[in-house]
């Protein structure tokens, strides 16, 4: 799937759009992500005010720092690997319960230009939400592009999909 996006509009239009939904909520995000290396993280804190609805970010690029910093099962990691469903749930599970929040994105892929394989080729992302309380939605999704594009469009379709989950909520 490709994200259509020019990334400096897109992201910071979706950003806006999540700092009035959630504080108007009442609700907070934190966020895990792999492959972004934290750009999710960056993009909500570029605009002023994000304190209001912005709890925390993990970056936790290596299985060493899942397992660290967000308690993801080692076990998890070698059965499925980092770039899984059941990997990306596990951090989503994480970061709700290592930080205040009421909303959790998580992020792990295959943002190239190597790394790929036969069953996770190069552009392959897991994005999860999840708010507290309730069960995990993670989806696949297969990006093309350079290596930042597929980082862009992982950030624009964790935006997208947090503002359609909040706005159902």
């Amino acid at each position: 799937m490709t994200v259509t996006y020019d990334a400096h509009h897109s992201i910071a239009s979706l950003v806006d759009q999540l700092a009035t939904l959630l504080p108007g909520r009442g609700e907070t995000l934190a966020t895990s992500e792999s492959c972004t290396g934290g750009m999710i993280a960056a993009a909500c804190t570029d605009r002023a005010g994000s304190s209001e609805w912005f709890e925390r970010g993990f970056v936790t690029y290596s299985n060493a720092a899942k397992r660290d910093s967000l308690g993801v099962d080692a076990e998890l990691l070698e059965r499925y690997g980092a770039v899984s469903e059941a990997v990306v749930a596990a951090m989503l599970e994480g970061t709700l319960s290592h930080s205040l929040a009421d909303w959790a994105i998580a992020v792990s892929g295959v943002a190239g230009p190597g790394g790929g394989s036969d069953d996770k080729p190069v552009g392959t992302v897991f994005i999860g939400w999840m708010e507290r309380d309730r069960a995990p939605e993670v989806i696949r999704y297969q990006f093309e592009g350079t290596r930042d594009e597929v980082r862009c469009q992982s950030v624009v379709a964790a935006l997208v999909g947090l503002r359609e989950r909040a706005d159902a909520g």
